[in-house]
């Protein structure tokens, strides 16, 4: 019985004794070193690409923006021009102004009032001295720069202050109506004038004195225009 038993457990080794003789081998430092190294460059790419994702897709918006912007503020500008009596002189003056593009209607206010007041400085630098007519025409011409300069310093408030309220709006009015009364004026003085020149500045004295209409319209009409655009008046 004792010589059976030795037979079935001999050549039988532990389990914990094969492993405790045959270790597995750790990997070496290079190893290691290379599988760190080839992670940081992984994460290092995944973080690049990512960074140029998020750049390509920003600028993307942001032309698209851009272009929906300056379709929506040119729509816009036809509309506050149709208001006018000379619709065409409000746009060929008003779309070179408009940068950056703009929806608002007080600032197509602003920028007509300034074209205005531009052609009328213009004017008066090109008048020649000679002649009563022409004399005349320097005084309606530095009245209305007057009148104009005053409606664009009338509605450079502070902030939080209410820009259009109804006495402003009545002042800025008289003003604008004022320049254009000066500029009819001086076209009267240029029709007794009888000389050749008279052609070539009444046709100047006319766009100044449209670029002016269209600014008292567009001003008669701000609030109605406010009311299109799902704007509150300022």
């Amino acid at each position: 019985m004792e010589s059976i038993n030795f037979a079935k457990g001999y050549g039988k080794v532990n389990p914990t004794e094969e492993s405790k003789s045959n270790p597995i081998p750790p990997p070496n430092r290079r190893g290691r070193r290379i599988i760190i190294a080839l992670s940081l460059v992984l994460l290092l790419l995944t973080l690049l690409i990512a960074s140029l994702t998020t750049v390509l897709i920003r600028r993307s918006a942001s032309k698209s923006n851009s272009s929906q912007l300056a379709s929506n503020s040119a729509d816009s500008l036809k509309t506050v021009c149709s208001v006018t009596r000379y619709p065409d002189s409000c746009l060929s003056s008003l779309s070179p102004l408009n940068s950056p593009p703009s929806s608002n209607p007080l600032r197509f206010f602003n920028l007509s009032l300034h074209a205005s007041l531009l052609e009328v400085t213009s004017l008066k630098s090109q008048l020649p001295e000679s002649g009563a007519a022409m004399k005349v025409c320097a005084e309606m011409f530095d009245d209305a720069a007057s009148q104009l300069g005053n409606s664009a310093d009338s509605i450079c408030v502070g902030p939080g202050e209410e820009v259009l309220t109804e006495m402003r709006v009545s002042d800025l009015q008289t003003w604008i109506s004022a320049s254009l009364t000066d500029l009819d004026t001086c076209l009267d003085e240029l029709a007794e004038m009888g000389s050749t020149a008279v052609g070539e500045w009444r046709v100047k004295v006319q766009r100044t004195m449209e670029y002016i209409s269209n600014t008292l319209a567009i001003l008669n009409n701000i609030p109605s225009l406010f009311q299109k655009f799902g704007l509150k008046m300022p």
